[in-house]
């Protein structure tokens, strides 16, 4: 059997193992470590290592079986943790990721790093007293607990589908548990009556790369008293038995019969143990049971979706003027194909939708780490991990993020003098929070520290150049730290003041269709605030006309449409307009002047103005007439053809011509942001249809 093609289901699967044991190790309290934590840090390692050997990856097995030897200490009190161990050991985790990732890349680890990880582990265990780490992995404590009550005594594991080759390894790798009091391999099943201590479903999570789950049965486990005096003077388990008959071709049966000593009522339980047991495990299996697929089969079925949508959009276009009582049984199936064809997108998107937790899991460990490297406290907290967003976009968000988080821990919060001069905790607190805001996600980094400084901000963007006044406002000034090469730090290190940083996350969340703003108060703290659209697929539009054109408002920014009265327009400085709703002066965006459209409705209180929300603030849009309201597929303008000002995506419509999506976003900036955004966008309409 080639063994090659379930390489990527281990490198995936030790990826999420090593990403819970950093997170374990973040959270662990070294002065009173959680058995829990400890075993569920152990079981990575030792499944890791188990795969790891499976495959032939000798560098990755040989660093865990150092690392594991050493959790099996610390998990039995006999080596103490400190913060310098869990250093050490996350140090560890983050070279066992390299050594990973190298096999993935089909190229070996780096040598001279095995050898500094391999001295430092076993450095610590001489300096805890231990001096074992190094020692066999047969050495280890034969009868441990890994997790959760388990009965102590001899249970008889069988794996079937074991080739001849593999089946002294498989025991080997069971004789890790306990001691092995007799096997046999017969066809292909291996058969193994195990002295342990150690549950079931902790066995199977150990060898969860080696062999299937279906692959595994237990029968039995029962513990004699001559088993127990046995394990109690420390001596082997199986001396004072009779040595169990070497004969191949014994029926398993006999094997996992118990022996004469055992009591006969001891039979029944634990024969139904085992069986609740698999049937909670085949319960839990039902519920929890997944299937791995591979990105690109996924973005093919959207694409398909996509085109489904366009398809069943024409189809209701072309049925649209057909008598619904001579057609009543057509247009009812074009009812149940709209249907059924929204149902489908929405369940197909929903697998590529993905928890917050993936990206902000990355976190703890970075803020750890850089906190200590400040000389900074700092108490870092998330809010709302569970929140989903589309994984093409959760990707492309880690840098951005990274960047702000080590801006605010750099920049932001001070260091625990200036913290207490000040009247704070000597801690900081930053945090990073996600929510759903109608058809977007909201994405915020806070922090307590001592907010930007106006005055520094303008006197630095003047010796770079850039044209200000102070009678600017705190948000326009907080938007020059987005100019490029803009920095405000007073020395160069490795962390910030090259300058290089706040221009690229802007425009790289620009190019997720998102924007970032900045709040910030002096002394109290900052929040950088990204607002990104859930998906960049489908999204539900209105369609409005301007002239001869047919652009598309996304339904989530819309907040109301009406008809307006000249007295509710009033001219400020300029040209520019604003319309009084309700008490609130909102500015009034005129899209036949933003495009340039010479034949559209002129006069607003003879056309529609729509109410939309973008950045935190409304305005009002000037159109000729509303459409209606549906579905459309995005298609990437500047792939297709180029960027346009003013225009975030295209897409197709029922009767095949192309739509421009606006980009509220950037519609809702000054005339002065969107300089050179008002000519020859309609020539760009005209040219796409």
């Amino acid at each position: 059997m080639d063994i090659t093609e379930f390489y990527q289901t281990f490198f995936e699967e030790a990826e999420e193992l090593l990403s819970d044991m950093e997170q374990q190790l973040l959270q662990i309290d070294p002065s009173d470590p959680d058995s829990e934590q400890l075993n569920a840090i152990f079981r990575a390692a030792h499944s890791i290592k188990g795969g790891a050997g499976t495959f032939g990856f000798t560098v990755l097995q040989e660093t865990t079986h150092l690392f594991e030897n050493l959790l099996d200490k610390a998990r039995h009190h006999e080596l103490t943790l400190d913060p310098t161990t869990i250093d050490i050991f996350l140090e560890t985790k983050d070279m066992l990721s390299d050594q990973l990732n190298a096999y993935r890349q089909q190229t070996e680890p780096d040598s001279a790093a095995y050898e500094r990880i391999c001295n430092t582990l076993k450095a610590l265990a001489e300096e805890k007293g231990q001096g074992g780490a190094a020692a066999s992995a047969t050495t280890m404590p034969s009868q441990t607990a890994v997790s959760g009550p388990a009965q102590s005594g001899a249970m008889v594991i069988r794996i079937a589908g074991v080739a001849a080759d593999n089946a002294t390894s498989l025991a080997e790798e069971l004789a890790l548990f306990g001691t092995v009091l007799e096997q046999q391999h017969a066809g292909d099943v291996l058969t193994v009556r195990l002295e342990t201590a150690t549950g079931e479903d902790d066995i199977r999570a150990v060898l969860c790369f080696v062999v299937d789950d279906d692959q595994i049965t237990f029968e039995g486990a029962s513990e004699t008293p001559s088993e127990s005096a046995t394990k109690a003077s420390g001596t082997e388990a199986g001396k004072d038995k009779p040595e169990p008959a070497k004969d191949d071709a014994a029926p398993a049966s006999q094997i996992s019969a118990p022996s004469p000593a055992e009591p006969a009522k001891t039979a029944a339980p634990a024969t139904a143990a085992p069986a609740a047991k698999k049937a909670e495990r085949a319960a839990a299996s039902s519920e929890n049971a997944s299937l791995r697929v591979s990105i690109e089969k996924i973005d093919q079925i959207i694409n398909l979706v996509g085109e489904l949508v366009i398809t069943q959009s024409m189809l209701e276009q072309g049925t649209s003027d057909f008598d619904p009582v001579t057609h009543g049984s057509l247009l009812s199936g074009m009812n149940q194909l709209q249907r059924n064809a929204r149902d489908l997108q929405e369940a197909v998107m929903s697998i590529r939708m993905m928890p917050m937790d993936v990206v902000f899991n990355r976190f703890p460990r970075l803020v750890r780490d850089l906190a200590g490297k400040l000389g900074k406290q700092v108490e870092f907290e998330t809010v709302g991990k569970s929140t989903e967003l589309d994984k093409g976009l959760i990707e492309r968000i880690v840098d951005p993020l990274t960047h702000l988080v080590r801006n605010s821990l750099d920049h932001g919060i001070e260091t625990p003098d200036r913290r207490l001069a000040a009247g704070k905790p000597a801690a900081g607190k930053l945090t990073l929070s996600a929510s759903h805001q109608g058809g977007n996600i909201l994405i915020e980094i806070s922090d307590d520290g001592a907010g930007l400084n106006r005055e520094r901000i303008l006197s630095k963007a003047r010796e770079n150049g850039l044209a200000v006044s102070d009678a600017m406002s705190d948000d326009d000034v907080w938007q020059l730290i987005f100019a490029p090469g803009f920095s405000t730090a007073e020395q160069v290190t490795d962390l910030s003041g090259r300058g290089v940083g706040m221009d690229v996350v802007k425009r790289n969340i620009a190019q997720m269709g998102g924007h970032v703003d900045i709040l910030s108060r002096t002394g109290q703290g900052t929040t950088t605030r990204i607002v990104l659209p859930l998906t960049l697929a489908i999204l539900d539009g209105m369609s409005v006309r301007v002239g001869e054109e047919v652009y598309i408002l996304p339904l989530g920014a819309i907040k109301e449409s009406m008809q307006v009265r000249p007295e509710d327009i009033s001219t400020v400085t300029g040209n520019d307009r604003v319309l009084h709703v309700r008490g609130e002066y909102l500015p009034l965006v005129e899209l036949y002047r933003v495009f340039d459209i010479p034949d559209a409705q002129q006069d607003v209180t003879k056309g529609i103005v729509m109410i939309v929300q973008s950045e935190g603030r409304s305005f009002a849009l000037q159109v000729d007439q509303l459409i209606g309201q549906h579905q459309v597929v995005v298609k990437n303008l500047e792939t297709n053809y180029r960027r346009v000002p003013g225009i975030s995506a295209a897409t197709i419509l029922g009767d095949g011509s192309v739509a421009l999506i606006l980009d509220i976003p950037a519609l809702s900036r000054s005339p002065q942001d969107r300089e050179g955004s008002h000519s020859g966008h309609h020539r760009s309409a005209a040219t796409l249809h």
